[in-house]
């Protein structure tokens, strides 16, 4: 199990040093480039070769990137452009605000998506399993934006229950929560109820759950004790790939509520080409996707006891 780990471990290191290569081969071998995003365009050559001389940039480009990355490694994200202000010191909040959402966006999300992707599958072909499996499809299927405007019209200006932005301008309110996430997890909910339920109506087709039954085994004991933890290993896989997705794919959502989270910085550092910023997202979303992708893999080989003696 511990070279599992390690080597699981080993692997996300390397995955993430060629995303850092990407990453500075991209935005940092225009020297020119760089210093025109972060003095203007109306900067004059003069001005530019000044500063580019004063950050190092005349150095070998392999001198540039060990220093690139090892300033990202001790938390220094250079100085934001657009903000003014250290990257590191924007970063911190804008992903707490993001967790906070993503946090909540589980919470409802798991319990719901699992208990009714697990009641259709165990019920394969029941009018039960009918209806939540075309409740999925019609959720999936709307995207972020039209379900935005939809439950904004209606919570917001039909029945004036909920705010229609989620600034926080007054200090953290749950109120101002509940449509951001609501609309999150009803486009998420689909997929992930959808995935378990494929897998339970699996697992109940088993030699070993109809043996089961047929010894006379409670049912409840059954789905509790054989069927389920089987059945859980691809939801939980689908469920750690949402995390990456809830940091970096939240764009429309934070952006059409005006949430201040981490999709709305790197949807405005793109704006604004704030480089710096935009190279601290990324290499953000990658490390968050990575070790997520990780935490799935470690976690599978617990609930399949087989992948642990290959």
């Amino acid at each position: 199990m511990l070279i599992l780990i390690s080597k699981r471990l080993g692997l996300m290191a390397l995955t993430m040093v060629v995303v850092s290569m990407l990453v500075f081969l991209l935005l940092e071998v225009n020297i020119q480039g760089v210093a025109t995003k972060v003095l203007g365009p109306y900067s004059t050559l003069d001005q530019r070769e000044i500063w580019l001389k004063a950050n190092g940039y005349f150095d070998p480009l392999y001198q540039r990137y060990v220093r690139w990355l090892g300033h990202f490694a001790v938390g220094d994200l250079g100085q934001s452009v657009r903000f003014k202000a250290p990257v590191a010191a924007i970063l911190g909040p804008r992903l707490r605000n993001t967790a906070i959402l993503g946090l909540g966006v589980f919470v409802v999300l798991i319990p719901v998506s699992l208990t009714l992707g697990i009641l259709a599958g165990m019920r394969e072909g029941s009018k039960l399993d009918r209806v939540i499996s075309v409740s999925s499809i019609i959720t999936t299927s709307v995207p972020e934006f039209a379900s935005s405007v939809f439950l904004a019209a209606i919570f917001v200006f039909g029945l004036h229950w909920l705010p229609g932005t989620s600034t926080m301008t007054e200090g953290f309110t749950l109120r101002e929560l509940i449509l951001p996430i609501l609309v999150l997890v009803l486009y998420d909910f689909g997929y992930v109820a959808r995935m378990t339920r494929a897998s339970m109506a699996e697992v109940m087709t088993t030699h070993y759950v109809r043996t089961a039954v047929l010894k006379g085994l409670p049912y409840r004991q059954v789905i509790l004790k054989h069927a389920l933890r089987n059945a859980l290993i691809a939801p939980f896989t689908v469920i750690m790939l949402q995390v990456s997705w809830l940091l970096s794919g939240v764009i429309v959502v934070e952006s059409f509520f005006a949430y201040r989270g981490f999709g709305a910085l790197l949807l405005e550092a793109s704006l604004n080409q704030d480089i710096f910023v935009i190279e601290a997202c990324a290499m953000t979303a990658v490390f968050v996707a990575v070790s997520t992708q990780t935490l799935a893999d470690i976690g599978y080989t617990y609930l399949n006891p087989r992948i642990r003696f290959r």
